[in-house]
Protein backbone atom coordinates (compact mmCIF):
# COMPACT_ATOMS: atom_id res chain seq x y z
CA UNK A 1 0.00 0.00 0.00
CA UNK A 2 2.78 2.44 0.87
CA UNK A 3 4.55 1.91 -2.45
CA UNK A 4 1.31 2.47 -4.36
CA UNK A 5 0.68 5.69 -2.47
CA UNK A 6 4.23 6.86 -3.21
CA UNK A 7 3.78 6.13 -6.92
CA UNK A 8 0.43 7.89 -7.23
CA UNK A 9 1.65 10.93 -5.30
CA UNK A 10 4.62 11.17 -7.66
CA UNK A 11 2.45 10.87 -10.77
CA UNK A 12 -0.14 13.44 -9.66
CA UNK A 13 2.33 16.21 -10.53
CA UNK A 14 1.90 17.19 -14.20
CA UNK A 15 5.62 17.70 -14.87
CA UNK A 16 6.62 14.39 -13.29
CA UNK A 17 3.87 12.58 -15.19
CA UNK A 18 5.05 14.10 -18.49
CA UNK A 19 8.63 13.07 -17.72
CA UNK A 20 7.64 9.50 -16.94
CA UNK A 21 5.45 9.27 -20.04
CA UNK A 22 8.34 10.58 -22.15
CA UNK A 23 10.68 7.98 -20.65
CA UNK A 24 8.33 5.18 -21.71
CA UNK A 25 9.94 5.39 -25.14
CA UNK A 26 13.44 4.92 -23.76
CA UNK A 27 16.40 6.59 -22.16
CA UNK A 28 16.61 10.39 -22.44
CA UNK A 29 18.72 13.27 -21.12
CA UNK A 30 17.39 16.50 -19.62
CA UNK A 31 17.75 18.66 -22.73
CA UNK A 32 15.44 16.25 -24.61
CA UNK A 33 12.78 16.52 -21.89
CA UNK A 34 12.66 20.33 -21.68
CA UNK A 35 10.68 20.88 -24.95
CA UNK A 36 8.37 17.94 -24.21
CA UNK A 37 7.49 19.13 -20.71
CA UNK A 38 7.48 22.83 -21.66
CA UNK A 39 9.39 23.56 -18.46
CA UNK A 40 12.80 25.13 -17.89
CA UNK A 41 15.78 22.85 -17.36
CA UNK A 42 16.08 23.55 -13.62
CA UNK A 43 12.44 22.56 -13.06
CA UNK A 44 12.88 19.34 -15.03
CA UNK A 45 16.08 18.55 -13.11
CA UNK A 46 14.36 19.01 -9.74
CA UNK A 47 11.52 16.70 -10.78
CA UNK A 48 13.98 14.11 -12.12
CA UNK A 49 15.73 14.12 -8.75
CA UNK A 50 12.42 13.49 -6.98
CA UNK A 51 11.52 10.65 -9.33
CA UNK A 52 14.95 9.08 -8.88
CA UNK A 53 14.74 9.40 -5.09
CA UNK A 54 11.37 7.62 -5.18
CA UNK A 55 12.83 4.76 -7.22
CA UNK A 56 10.70 5.42 -10.28
CA UNK A 57 13.57 6.29 -12.60
CA UNK A 58 17.30 5.59 -12.73
CA UNK A 59 20.20 7.46 -14.25
CA UNK A 60 23.65 6.98 -15.69
CA UNK A 61 26.33 9.48 -16.58
CA UNK A 62 28.02 9.55 -19.97
CA UNK A 63 30.56 12.36 -20.15
CA UNK A 64 28.80 15.57 -19.21
CA UNK A 65 25.32 14.19 -19.85
CA UNK A 66 23.11 12.24 -17.49
CA UNK A 67 20.67 9.83 -19.09
CA UNK A 68 17.45 8.85 -17.33
CA UNK A 69 15.25 5.83 -17.80
CA UNK A 70 12.08 4.43 -16.30
CA UNK A 71 13.06 1.62 -13.93
CA UNK A 72 9.86 0.95 -12.00
CA UNK A 73 7.85 -1.71 -13.82
CA UNK A 74 4.72 -1.02 -11.76
CA UNK A 75 4.69 2.55 -13.06
CA UNK A 76 5.21 1.31 -16.62
CA UNK A 77 2.22 -1.04 -16.20
CA UNK A 78 0.01 1.67 -14.66
CA UNK A 79 0.70 4.01 -17.58
CA UNK A 80 0.13 1.23 -20.11
CA UNK A 81 -3.29 0.51 -18.60
CA UNK A 82 -4.21 4.20 -18.49
CA UNK A 83 -3.15 4.67 -22.12
CA UNK A 84 -5.22 1.66 -23.19
CA UNK A 85 -8.26 3.01 -21.35
CA UNK A 86 -7.85 6.42 -22.97
CA UNK A 87 -7.59 4.84 -26.43
CA UNK A 88 -10.71 2.75 -25.80
CA UNK A 89 -12.55 5.87 -24.67
CA UNK A 90 -11.82 7.75 -27.90
CA UNK A 91 -12.32 4.85 -30.35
Amino acid sequence: MRESLKIFKALCDETRLKIVEFLLSGEKCVFEMVPFTKRIQSTVSVQLSKLEYLGIIGSRREGKRIYYKLTNEKVREILRILNERNQDKYN
